[in-house]
């Protein structure tokens, strides 16, 4: 009996379909070649890892720098990596099971779960950095205005650690009451916004416009913007 054309066509498909996997894994663990920075999610504990394109497939070598067992504990179990599925990157022990699997949530930045322990995020080690001296930019003293430009609070951010990899953020006097009411009492800066968070929990996020100003989102009747002062 000659084969179904049902049947040959998915014949025709998988074998158009393993190529293109395989180029797809090559192309992310050919990405993944040289020096990243393995973290909490806003870098209070950092772990500098270096993947190298030596060994098997399945088990790829890789560095770690001496200190990176005291930062994050986990990693003393990391002995390689290796590329699952068409997006994650698995850092694994010497069985080959995962220490923790990362996927790429934005480019360049591949985030992983750990139960019990939160989110650890992988990132360029040049990017990182970038991202660190970017946020030693945003400590000290800032003006919240309104979008027709009325001043209504100024506020101080800090590198004073509070809870988690949150820092303390103080209220100058004489601050709006709706700003008052809210609070803020920690920020910290994830994924390109400044995250103003309130005794209670509640969080106001606020984004870099094209003005360089740092403007609330969602955008909301208010129109909240805040300023650096100079």
């Amino acid at each position: 009996m000659s084969p179904s054309l049902p049947g040959i066509a998915l014949v025709v498909l998988l074998s158009l379909a393993l190529p293109a996997r395989a180029q797809q894994q090559d192309a992310l663990k050919n990405g993944m070649i040289g020096q990243w920075e393995l973290s909490t999610t806003e870098r209070s504990k950092t772990c500098v890892v270096t993947m190298k394109n030596e060994g098997a497939a399945e088990a790829l070598k890789l560095e770690l720098e001496p200190d990176c067992a005291a930062a994050l504990p986990f990693t003393k179990d990391i002995v390689a990596w290796s590329i699952k599925g068409l997006d994650i990157v698995r850092l694994q022990d010497a069985a080959g099971a995962s220490v923790i699997d990362l996927t790429e949530v934005e480019s360049g930045i591949f985030e992983g779960l750990r139960q019990g322990e939160g989110v650890y995020l992988l990132q360029n080690l040049a990017a990182a950095r970038s991202l660190a001296k970017s946020m030693d930019q945003m400590i000290g003293d800032w003006q919240m205005v309104r979008g027709n430009g009325r001043s209504v609070c100024g506020l101080t951010l800090t590198n004073t650690e509070a809870t988690g990899d949150n820092f303390q953020v103080f209220l100058k006097p004489n601050c709006d009451p709706a700003v008052a009411a809210f609070g803020p009492v920690q920020w910290r800066l994830d994924r390109g916004q400044i995250i103003l968070m309130s005794r209670t929990g509640d969080s106001w996020q606020f984004e870099a416009d094209d003005n360089a100003q740092w403007r609330r989102v969602p955008d909301t009747a208010e129109g909240l913007i805040m300023l650096r002062v100079q």
